[in-house]
């Protein structure tokens, strides 16, 4: 029995350099190959990196302006788990989209268990803060997402979170409408310095915990971030774009602003320009990925 293949690239998001940013597998399905839930986590679990996603057409890239934007069934999972939304993956599926020349169009729909997502290619130079040295032609993928909540969270003291993030300062807690406790800190040195205790966080409520604080004076950014998600397979993401639907909601009302430039304090680190559409309870995710890896499975 001759085996297919199914082609997959390991991307870089959230950075425009080898890496760095958040690695996510691509794996290109096509509308010939049909695989099962097991399988899919089966791979996820093989590749080993905080999320690997499957693509499948649903139309055909347009030749004219008039045609509708191409659509592809897209799913994410962590080595564990499925998730319903990520937006690290959604860049590095874009980004293969894009690279590989399967669309012919500059903006692109996926079908996910978040509903319809788009993402498109912005000009480096509509993006405030992007560098004056960006090379001609040069683009960002901007991501549309919708905006997750931050609510109150009576359940924890701030005192207990304290104990969980090994007695780090707490300036306050919150609970964000996907089930992660949003913490912030007293400074962006406190969350570039926290050491995590994963056994202790795996055993906190919720799904994961977010630590932020404002960026530091003179840092070009607005806020720093981190996220943290043993129970899914995650110990700590490197870059995390879905998070930043939950950070946009909360920097939003003690900044005043709706423009972001944020950064995610993880080890490999990354960058993220962040708009939020207060009006359409929508986040823009705006970044860049790299191309680092390309294979194929055996099926």
């Amino acid at each position: 029995m001759v085996k297919k293949l199914v082609k997959y690239s390991v991307v870089d998001a959230f950075s425009d350099a080898a890496f760095k940013g958040n690695p996510a597998a691509v794996c290109w399905l096509g509308d010939d190959i049909k695989k099962d839930d097991e399988w899919l986590q089966s791979v996820a679990a093989e590749f080993n990196i905080s999320e690997t996603c499957y693509l499948t057409p649903i139309l055909v890239a347009g030749q004219h302006s008039d045609n509708p934007p191409p659509r592809f069934h897209l799913r994410w999972f962590t080595p564990v788990a499925e998730v319903e939304l990520c937006g690290h993956a959604t860049l590095a599926a874009s980004h293969f989209l894009f690279e590989s020349g399967l669309v012919n169009a500059n903006t692109i729909e996926f079908s996910t268990l978040s509903g319809i997502l788009t993402a498109k290619k912005v000009p480096a130079s509509k993006i405030n803060d992007s560098p004056n040295v960006e090379r001609p032609n040069s683009f960002y993928i901007e991501l549309n997402f919708p905006v997750v909540p931050v609510l109150d969270f009576n359940d924890l003291a701030i005192s207990e979170v304290s104990e969980i993030l090994n007695g780090v300062s707490v300036v306050d807690v919150k609970k964000t409408a996907s089930d992660d406790i949003f913490v912030v800190l007293p400074s962006a040195k406190e969350v570039v310095e926290f050491e995590p205790q994963i056994n202790k966080i795996k055993e906190a409520p919720g799904t994961g915990i977010i630590i932020t604080a404002l960026a530091p004076n003179g840092s070009g950014f607005d806020f720093y971030s981190r996220f943290f998600g043993p129970k899914i397979g995650i110990n700590e993401d490197p870059v995390t774009g879905s998070v930043h639907c939950a950070l946009a909601s909360y920097w939003y009302e003690k900044l005043g602003k709706c423009e972001f430039l944020a950064y995610q304090a993880s080890p490999r680190s990354g960058t993220l320009h962040v708009h939020l559409d207060k009006k359409n309870q929508r986040v823009l995710l705006r970044g860049k990925a790299t191309t680092i890896m390309e294979g194929s499975l055996l099926v």
